[in-house]
């Protein structure tokens, strides 16, 4: 039966429509529709009902008449991807159905069938375009309905943490929406003296030097002084150009409160200029940022560059897991969240190093600690077990005790401040892991050229690196090498898809969600599940299109770039990354583990939105599985 007969169908009663008002009104795009546009959607929806497994709409039915939204019961999709068998996805109550046939004015894309008794509403594609001219609410959703419904979870999501978060404003605000400074600026003649005391007056933190056009050319803060006039005994009629700081680090007005954070702490700068196309507008410090989050991301990292033992910073690596709690509830991304964490890591993982380097008496210049996987990726979570090891020059082969000395106690270290050691030994403690230059080439190149799935399917970690702390030139040919050598090898390739393709999404025949058991709850492992089969894919395609990024938001546009999808699709395949990767979030800090797996989501906690949003992304993860497996496998 198709779209053009609606089988058993009856116009819809008044006391129905009442009920119904109440009901849609629950649920997007209706809860954020005006209630006479609600009433416009019912007034021209005709009420139909489809027995268990009657065909409600096919491919070959042509252009779909009406538009569906399921009232009860449940809707099987069945899609025919070229080159595998037919994958099915399931549509709850609540739910609509063919909207980008219906916008389109095309076919439906796949079979559409009820699964039980279903009630359904159907509104006339004709009247459905009128609505959509009428209710903006209503055509946003049609353009964009995922991510109308990832901003409807991560409101949810934030307020649901809220409770237990600082209620400071969010990182996320562009620095055009706080109240900036007004920058002192001077010229690069003026006197030392003269700027000193303007710095006095306006009791600022520092001063710009801009020439003649306005244009930055220098910066001098409160603590430059000491350093640089006092104890330098510099006189006071030298022109504050002599002293100034140049190369100045700046930011837009479009930037966020968290992006000047991660400059502030990456390059240990308290203030930082804003400008509007290129146009001084204020200034930004880190005591501003202090006072959007008392946990700040510049106040940690300085606390843990300022620790001097393990104590201390097992101490900083517990706010850094109290900050990532602040930050979702906030509503701060999975992106941005994972970065900062990372981030913050790397910060606590290098202040380890250098604390220890110095007791083994080691060069910094002559190796490199290596991040591997999530940490390499900067894509780390709250969860998250140690993956690294260490690269020395070729020279210092017969100090190699010393090094395996030097990265067992950062391991140790690491493990005391919450970071457990990995139970495959992926560490730099490991003599396997602990290599000169050349012994990692030879290893990368026996990977690329001679490896056997079983060897590959442990080393595809490594692919995901990049050093941490110490000589980062020292892994410039190793990246090099596998950028070419993989794109070269097909054999390789293919090993590597063929491994990626142990775990698969859960989902049965029907296309319904399939959870397992953990403790007594019904559960996914949104990691092994979902977010490692988008790794697998990123990084796959990324070798075999020589692409060098690491992480895989982007990988991900790069690959869609290389293989010319459509900006949609690649976009597609990121949302659904971060959406996962957010609940893994959300279920490692609310900090009720499942049976002793950090990455076990709940399907039952989760709400209407977030199990349609899961759906919605595990199915482009499936769908991306499969082009891989028909691109490199098949």
């Amino acid at each position: 039966m198709g779209s053009a007969d609606l089988g058993k169908n009856n116009p819809i009663s008044h006391s129905l429509v009442q009920n119904l008002r109440q009901q849609l009104m629950r649920t997007l795009p209706f809860s954020k529709m005006a209630v006479a546009d609600v009433d416009y959607f019912l007034r021209y929806c005709v009420e139909t009902y489809f027995a268990p497994e009657e065909l409600i709409l096919s491919p070959a039915d042509g252009v779909p008449s009406y538009l569906y939204l399921i009232r009860q019961g449940r809707v099987s999709g069945r899609r025919l991807i070229p080159g595998f068998e037919e994958t099915g996805f399931e549509l709850d109550a609540g739910e609509l159905f063919s909207v980008s046939a219906c916008y389109g004015r095309r076919p439906v894309s796949a079979k559409y069938m009820a699964i039980e008794d279903c009630f359904c509403l159907a509104i006339p594609i004709e009247r459905m375009h009128e609505l959509a001219k009428q209710s903006k609410p209503f055509s946003d959703f049609l353009n964009n309905r995922i991510l109308k419904l990832l901003e409807e979870s991560r409101t949810a999501l934030r307020n649901s943490f809220a409770s237990q978060a600082l209620t400071e404003q969010s990182l996320e605000s562009p620095l055009g929406d706080l109240v900036l400074k007004k920058p002192i600026s001077v010229l690069p003649n003026t006197s030392l003296k003269d700027a000193l005391q303007l710095i006095h007056d306006k009791k600022v933190g520092s001063v710009l030097v801009v020439d003649e056009a306005g244009a930055i050319v220098g910066i001098l803060t409160r603590y430059d002084v000491l350093n640089r006039v006092t104890l330098a005994q510099i006189p006071l009629s030298t022109p504050i150009s002599s002293v100034m700081s140049t190369a100045v680090k700046t930011v837009n007005i479009d930037d966020t409160a968290e992006m000047a954070g991660l400059i502030m702490s990456r390059h240990h700068i308290r203030h930082l200029p804003v400008l509007r196309d290129r146009q001084i507008v204020g200034i930004i410090s880190e005591r501003d940022l202090f006072s959007l989050q008392r946990l700040s991301l510049n106040n940690i990292s300085s606390a843990i560059r300022a620790a001097d033992d393990v104590a201390s910073l097992k101490e900083c690596a517990n706010n850094i897991r109290k900050f990532a709690r602040n930050l979702l509830g906030q509503g701060v991304q999975a992106r941005q969240l994972t970065a900062l964490i990372s981030h913050l890591n790397d910060v606590l993982t290098a202040q380890l190093i250098t604390l220890f380097s110095k007791r083994h008496q080691l060069d910094l210049e002559r190796f490199a600690w290596i991040s591997l996987g999530s940490e390499g990726r900067s894509e780390q979570t709250i969860a998250t077990d140690q993956d690294n090891a260490l690269i020395f020059i070729d020279s210092e082969l017969s100090q190699k005790d010393r090094y395996l000395a030097f990265a067992n106690d950062v391991n140790l270290a690491l493990d005391q401040c919450g970071y457990p050691l990995c139970k495959g030994r992926i560490m730099a403690n490991n003599p396997e892991l602990c290599l000169s230059q050349t012994e990692w080439l030879q290893r990368f190149e026996r990977w690329i050229d001679q490896g056997n799935p079983e060897d590959l399917l442990k080393a595809s970690i490594f692919f995901d690196f990049r050093a941490l702390a110490g000589n980062e030139s020292l892994l410039q040919p190793l990246r090099e090498y596998v950028v070419k050598q993989a794109q070269a090898t097909p054999r390789f390739i293919k090993l590597l898809a063929e491994n990626s393709l142990t775990w698969k999404v859960p989902f049965n025949w029907f296309g319904s969600l399939e959870p397992k058991e953990l403790g007594g709850k019904k559960i996914i492992d949104i990691k092994l599940q979902g977010t490692a089969i988008v790794v697998d894919a990123a990084r796959i395609y990324a070798l075999a299109n020589g692409i060098a990024a690491v992480n895989t938001r982007e990988r991900l546009a790069a690959v869609g770039r290389a293989l010319n999808v459509s900006e949609v699709e690649s976009m597609g395949w990121i949302a659904s990354f971060e959406y996962l990767q957010t609940l893994r979030l959300a279920a490692q800090i609310d900090g009720r583990t499942i049976g002793g797996n950090p990455n076990a989501v709940d399907l039952e906690q989760l709400n209407s939105v977030d199990k349609t949003i899961l759906r919605e992304s595990l199915s482009k993860v499936r769908t991306l599985q499969q082009h891989l497996e028909l691109d490199y496998v098949r």
